[in-house]
C-alpha cells in the first residue's frame, strides 16, 4: 500500500485560517471539526465555511467571526497607515485583547473533545509558538501572555488545524519553502518589520526554508509558521515522481495581488 502524502504549497505564504480551509477542501470531514470547536469553552464567535473566489479560481474559506472589533484583515490599519482611503482616521484605541498564558491554552485545549492526536498537536503547536514569543521578548516561557495568538479566533484556528490533520492522518507531511513578504505590518507591539519576530525565531529554531517575494505585506502568519514547524517532518523531499490523488485549496483573507490561496495535496510516489 502507498504511503498517504501530504503536500503544502506555500506559495502565497500560510497562515491558520488558510491551513483549515485547504484541509477541508482536501476532504477533513468537517462536522468533526464543527462538534471539536463546539466543545471548547470558548465563546464570542462564530464559523463561516463558504466557496470564495481568488484569481479567478473557486477555493474554500474558513472564517472565524467574533463578536469583537478585529483589525487582522484592515490593510490600511496593518501597515502603518494613519487614515484609510477616504480620509478618515483609523481609531485603534477600542480594541479588546485577549491576554492568555500557555497554561489558560492548554486548559481550554484539554477541556474539549477532541481525539488524543488533535489535542496532542495543538499542544505541540502552542509550545512552538509559546517559545518563539518567550525569545523574542526574552521572557522565561511560563511567563508569556499571548496577544493575537491568545485571541480566540488564533485558538480556533490551531486547534481546528490539528482536528483537520488528525482527521486526514497522513503518513508524512511535506511542505514547500515558505514565500514571505517584505515591509512592516502592525502587531500588539505596535509596526515590526516583516517577517515578524516569532516567525523568524520559529524558521530559525527548526530550519524551515523561506524565500522573499517583491510583495509588501505579511505572508507568513506566526500561527501558520508554528504549525508547519508542529508537522513537517526531517524527511520533507517530493518524490521524484509522483501522481496528485486530491487538492484542496484554502483562501487567505488579505489581498497583496498573488494567487492568495495555500494548496493542499494528497500525493503518491
Amino acid at each position: 500500500m502507498s504511503e498517504k502524502i501530504l503536500y503544502l504549497e506555500c506559495n502565497s505564504g500560510i497562515s491558520g485560517d488558510m491551513t483549515v480551509a485547504a484541509l477541508l477542501d482536501l476532504g477533513a470531514n468537517e462536522q468533526v471539526l464543527r462538534a471539536a470547536l463546539a466543545s471548547l469553552p470558548l465563546e464570542g464567535y462564530a464559523v463561516v465555511i463558504s466557496r470564495v473566489k481568488k484569481s479567478g479560481l473557486d477555493v474554500l474559506d474558513f472564517d472565524v467571526v467574533l463578536e469583537h472589533e478585529n483589525h487582522d484583515h484592515d490593510m490600511a490599519y496593518l501597515y502603518g497607515q494613519d487614515r484609510s482611503q477616504s480620509g478618515e482616521a483609523i481609531h485603534t484605541h477600542g480594541l479588546t485583547h485577549h491576554h492568555r498564558t500557555p497554561a489558560d491554552i492548554y486548559e481550554i485545549i484539554d477541556q474539549g473533545k477532541l481525539t488524543q492526536g488533535a489535542a496532542k498537536l495543538a499542544h505541540r503547536i502552542f509550545e512552538i509558538l509559546a517559545q518563539a514569543e518567550a525569545t523574542a521578548h526574552g521572557v522565561p516561557v511560563s511567563e508569556v501572555h499571548f496577544h493575537e495568538v491568545g485571541a480566540v479566533d488564533s485558538i480556533v484556528d490551531i486547534v481546528a488545524a490539528a482536528v483537520c490533520l488528525d482527521n486526514l492522518a497522513p503518513d508524512r507531511v511535506v511542505v514547500s519553502p515558505l514565500s514571505e513578504g517584505k515591509g512592516q505590518v502592525r502587531c500588539q507591539h505596535g509596526l515590526l518589520p516583516i517577517p515578524v519576530p516569532a516567525v523568524t525565531n520559529i524558521v530559525m529554531e527548526h530550519q524551515i526554508p523561506m524565500k522573499q517575494l517583491d510583495v509588501e505585506g505579511e505572508l507568513v502568519t506566526p500561527t501558520g509558521a508554528a504549525i508547519v514547524a508542529a508537522i513537517r517532518q526531517e524527511n520533507n523531499l517530493l518524490p521524484e515522481q509522483y501522481r496528485i490523488c486530491g487538492i484542496g485549496m484554502g483562501a487567505g483573507k488579505r489581498e497583496y495581488g498573488l494567487a492568495g490561496f495555500l494548496r493542499a495535496m494528497w500525493i503518491e510516489e
